[in-house]
């Protein structure tokens, strides 16, 4: 509510008819960037103004049509946000790459090396990340013997199957790390992080291959909006 309220104050203003105390650059730089809304600091991303539109007009639009979620924002594709007129591929690209600095940001609150427990801390590291990722990506976390985080490995990006995620890409890094034990970790863009069949046969796969290789693999975390699966917890690791 306060950012749309922010931004229908001033809408149809160029942020240069704007009284001075009051434009986004400005108070940023007075207050802090937690003063400003959302729309403000996507205006600020965008720039200026174009088809006889402010750059607020532009970020008002951007943000409604994701639904005033930056979440969802990020996770539309570039052409999504290029639909508003005004935003071309340049303008959209950057804010792309500002939300994806974010999530990075995000992310790196959980640090490598930190100890992981169980499901809810592979949730915590992986989550930021994965949860609204339009496609799938596959992910190894790589433990020391203190079953500590000691490396994250990106194995696929795209549409999870057995074909796709091959033990020896899964246990490559493992290997070279000298990994006392992994745990398989994706994510459904769905939401919803039910394990399908696809997911299970893949586990199966894995957890054998890691018998063999002496690698255990201690669980498979399923990332979705807000929640997860765990193979470890459901008894579907075998």
């Amino acid at each position: 509510m306060e950012d749309r309220d922010a931004a229908d104050a001033h809408q149809g203003l160029r942020i240069s008819e704007m009284p001075a105390a009051e434009r986004p650059r400005e108070r940023l730089t007075r207050l802090g960037a937690s003063a400003l809304s959302a729309v403000e600091l996507l205006a600020l991303v965008i720039g200026s103004g174009a088809g006889g539109r402010s750059a607020l007009d532009l970020a008002q639009q951007v943000f409604a049509r994701s639904g005033g979620s930056l979440r969802r924002l990020a996770s539309s594709p570039v052409a999504s946000i290029q639909a508003v007129n005004g935003v071309g591929p340049a303008r959209a690209v950057v804010l792309h790459a500002a939300l994806e600095l974010g999530r990075r940001l995000a992310a790196e609150t959980r640090s490598i090396g930190a100890p992981v427990s169980g499901p809810m801390d592979v949730y915590r590291y992986f989550a930021p990340r994965l949860e609204d990722l339009p496609v799938e990506e596959f992910h190894v976390a790589v433990l020391d013997t203190q079953h500590r985080l000691e490396r994250d490995v990106t194995v696929t990006r795209g549409l999870l199957s057995a074909s796709l995620v091959h033990p020896r890409e899964v246990f490559r890094e493992a290997i070279a790390e000298r990994a006392a034990s992994i745990i398989l970790v994706h994510n459904h863009p769905s939401g919803d992080p039910t394990p399908s069949a696809d997911d299970r046969k893949v586990t199966s796969q894995l957890v054998a291959a890691g018998k063999l290789l002496d690698i255990p693999v201690h669980d498979h975390v399923i990332i979705g909006r807000g929640r997860y699966a765990s193979f470890a917890e459901s008894g579907l690791l075998g």
